[in-house]
């Protein structure tokens, strides 16, 4: 069976809904309990995409809080605790408890407790003599947003800034490597699964894939461990494939402009956990979901921008003509004779208009829905020329450069500031060569416009690394590589060195062609110095594997460490179709960012090495 995220997840969240207790086949416990609901503000985040207020209702919860709030005592009614394992929600809860605010307290932390924090707990409760009121405490190891059934996010945020920060010291690393993967880990147990784990040699992607390695190991080696449901040793056939990469590893994914509706919806309008607003046609704001809900978003996300319109005139027309075809039926037939066979036929007729009632005015509200986001994308899109900068920046990518005069046309005409630096960094990462003097005249026009340059210069100084990185002999290599992650932070070593082979000639990213390889197993120069790792078999060396772990496999998780985007799950839900049979990919991030705000993570690391021209910054819009 694929593997289904969403699914699994909301499970695990229904039955902590019910107390911990089976659900029978409606989905609800066989006994009702009124209850009331408090999580933090994360765990808030992990609920929204998947549960609405209806859904709470169903399952018993007659009211929701946030933790830090002052809330009321209802005191013969259960409450249900949905919290981070953090030192102010311990203490908050052991507040609760002591005030009998609640009858009895079920604590369910979306990761792990550590010992120190229960035992903390345990006192603060003890003290007040409040412990009766707990009534169980559970590990759920849902500390991760599912927003559709084969995409997730850690919710990390700024992984990339504190990975890649030159004042970032071993430990700080490290603490960021352990919150990966204890979220790598809570996905995983959610999907019962142990896999086989790939990842390019050096830099974070290794770090995490060995430090998940050991997790596993440990964890499987416990009696009752999170994944005996799944059996003894399976082939790999059976077991999916998890490779991990960081975000150096294709820089420009991150940056670039998209055409295609669903990145561009993210990307302008700023799709958060599903949700956006948008101004609607009478003023005011509207406030939409785009979910698994929706089949128009479902059927057309990966569609570029000027298809989707076509589809909703489509759309719009054939609701048109079945609202035409419902009131030709209901309207008898003029000039007849009214008998009874008429009438019979007339009420059949009309029952059915009845019934297609619902299904007619859901589908108007779909094609509103859409129209409206539609034509909000279509302003910026003419506002913005972002039609252009897409096609300009992956001809770019295609012949390696531009002419100059027309990548300072493109400088100088329309667009926003944050715009223009994505375009000026897609023309550093595309061209082989940088002319200094071709650079100098891209800052200057960055000025122009008031355009804070400090991300740009950050790429630059990358680049440049780069290209000594590439040209260096292997005796002088290593100095140099020490070097730059003293400089630059741990992942400067895993950098793409030149951008041959970013775009193969179907705009197929090298993300997409690297899993796609790592799933069919076969010998690929490409991935053949990938690292292997699997928890399931005794340790040998770090990264050698027997034939059978390199596949094939149907089914992988492909995670992005450092901020991940809707151009790869789109790409790669794209490969797992056209596969035969269809193959299954989920695609999970440490954070879902639009071009802007990866940008702004660079200009943040530009700041930090102390580049650029803090006079000429201004707010990026």
């Amino acid at each position: 069976m694929a593997l289904n995220l969403r699914q699994k997840q909301t499970e695990c969240i229904i039955r902590m809904l019910n107390l911990n207790q089976p659900v029978n086949a409606t989905g609800t416990a066989n006994e009702e309990v009124y209850k009331i609901l408090i999580y933090d503000k994360f765990c808030q985040n992990i609920l929204s995409p998947l549960i609405h207020v209806k859904d709470l209702r169903k399952h018993g919860v007659t009211l929701y809080f946030l933790i830090d709030k002052d809330r009321n005592p209802v005191r013969d009614v259960p409450a249900v605790y949905f919290v981070q394992p953090s030192l102010p929600n311990a203490r908050r809860i052991a507040a609760d408890a002591s005030r009998s605010l609640y009858h009895s307290f079920h604590l369910n932390f979306s990761s792990s407790i550590p010992r120190p924090l229960l035992e903390d707990l345990a006192s603060g409760t003890l003290s007040s003599d409040s412990i009766q009121r707990i009534s169980k405490v559970h590990d759920q190891y849902l500390e991760f947003v599912t927003l559709e059934d084969n995409l997730f996010s850690l919710a990390q945020k700024s992984c990339y800034v504190q990975l890649n920060d030159p004042s970032a010291g071993d430990r700080e690393i490290e603490d960021i490597v352990d919150r990966i993967v204890s979220g790598l880990f809570c996905v995983l147990s959610t999907l019962a699964v142990v896999p086989v784990i790939r990842c390019p040699r050096g830099g974070p992607a290794e770090m995490v894939a060995s430090a998940l390695d050991q997790r596993l190991r440990d964890h499987l080696l416990t009696k009752n461990n999170l994944f005996s449901e799944g059996g003894g040793f399976v082939t790999s056939f059976q077991r999916p494939v998890l490779c991990i990469f960081d975000r150096n590893f294709e820089l420009a994914v991150g940056i670039q402009h998209d055409f295609r509706y669903r990145p561009l919806v993210h990307d302008i309008l700023g799709l958060k956990l599903n949700r956006l607003s948008v101004p609607g046609e009478k003023g005011g704001m509207r406030s939409y979901e785009l979910d698994s809900a929706d089949p128009f978003w479902q059927a057309n996300g990966s569609l570029e921008f000027p298809e989707v319109a076509v589809e909703i005139e489509t759309q719009l027309n054939k609701y048109k003509k079945d609202v035409d075809e419902v009131n030709k039926r209901t309207g008898g037939t003029d000039g007849a004779e009214f008998d009874g066979t008429d009438l019979i036929g007339n009420t059949k007729h009309l029952m059915n208009a009845v019934n297609s009632l619902p299904e007619l005015t859901e589908r108007k509200q779909v094609i509103d829905k859409h129209t409206n986001i539609a034509t909000v994308l279509l302003g910026e899109i003419k506002e913005r020329s972002l039609d252009s900068y897409a096609k300009k920046e992956y001809d770019m990518m295609v012949r390696g450069g531009m002419d100059r005069s027309e990548l300072l046309g493109v400088l100088r005409g329309k667009g926003s500031k944050t715009d223009k630096l994505r375009f000026a960094i897609m023309y550093l990462i595309s061209s082989e060569s940088i002319n200094p003097s071709e650079s100098e005249a891209v800052e200057a026009a960055l000025r122009e416009s008031e355009v804070d340059t400090r991300a740009f210069q950050y790429v630059k100084k990358i680049k440049a690394l780069n290209v000594s990185l590439a040209t260096a002999n292997s005796a002088s290599r290593s100095n140099i590589v020490d070097w730059a992650e003293k400089l630059y932070g741990q992942s400067i070593s895993a950098v793409t060195a030149g951008v041959k082979n970013l775009l193969s000639s179907d705009r197929q990213l090298v993300l997409t062609r690297t899993v796609e390889a790592l799933m069919e197993g076969k010998p690929n120069p490409e991935i053949d110095g990938y690292l292997v790792f699997d928890p399931r078999a005794p340790k040998s060396g770090a990264g050698s594997a027997s034939s059978h772990l390199k596949g094939p496999f149907k089914e992988a998780i492909v995670f992005m460490i450092g901020g991940g985007n809707y151009v790869e799950y789109g790409s790669l839900q794209e490969l797992a179709q056209r596969q035969q049979p269809a193959k299954h990919v989920i695609y999970g991030t440490t954070e879902l960012l639009t071009g802007a705000e990866f940008v702004e993570q660079l200009n943040e690391l530009g700041q930090k090495m102390g580049l650029g021209n803090p006079a000429a910054s201004a707010s990026a819009q």
